[in-house]
């Protein structure tokens, strides 16, 4: 009896060790994926937006093919979802930054979407904002790099 009390108490500390080594395992895969998320959304909040509008610089098109584009341009290091890219156009449309135009009024299979003047005023008040810091950006980031690798 006395034995399987010992069991009994070896096995429950051992469910706890387990569970609280579980406990651990899971909130470092929980930082892992906010850091993740963190780094992903300089890119979606950050550098989106301008890239897009750098895309549409180039000529009209689509919110798919904004999306193929970037990652071409990227060598398939970044293609951004459209899931992000639709809304922006949205959102650019509203500003008045870009016209949207069905490619077939009535079957609206795809849209075309062109820079406007004011979205061309936009990008390069934008390039001009964001020039130091993304010059800054990649300095801290060489810098990282080496002390890390």
């Amino acid at each position: 009896m006395n034995q399987r009390f010992l069991n009994d108490k070896n096995i429950k500390a051992e469910e706890k060790r387990l569970y609280e080594e579980y406990k651990q395992k899971l909130e470092a895969l929980k930082k892992v994926k906010k850091e993740k998320e963190a780094v992903g959304q300089v890119f979606t909040k950050g550098l989106l937006p301008i890239y897009v509008l750098y895309i549409l610089s180039l000529g009209p098109t689509n919110g798919n093919d904004i999306s193929h584009k970037i990652g071409e341009r990227t060598e398939g290091m970044w293609v951004p979802s459209t899931g992000g890219i639709y809304p922006l156009l949205k959102k650019f449309e509203k500003f008045n930054w870009v016209t949207g135009q069905w490619d077939d009024p009535e079957k609206k299979f795809q849209k075309i979407y062109s820079l406007t003047s004011e979205g061309k005023q936009e990008f390069e008040n934008r390039k001009a904002l964001l020039q130091t810091k993304i010059e800054e950006a990649l300095e801290v980031f060489k810098i990282i790099y080496k002390d890390l690798y």
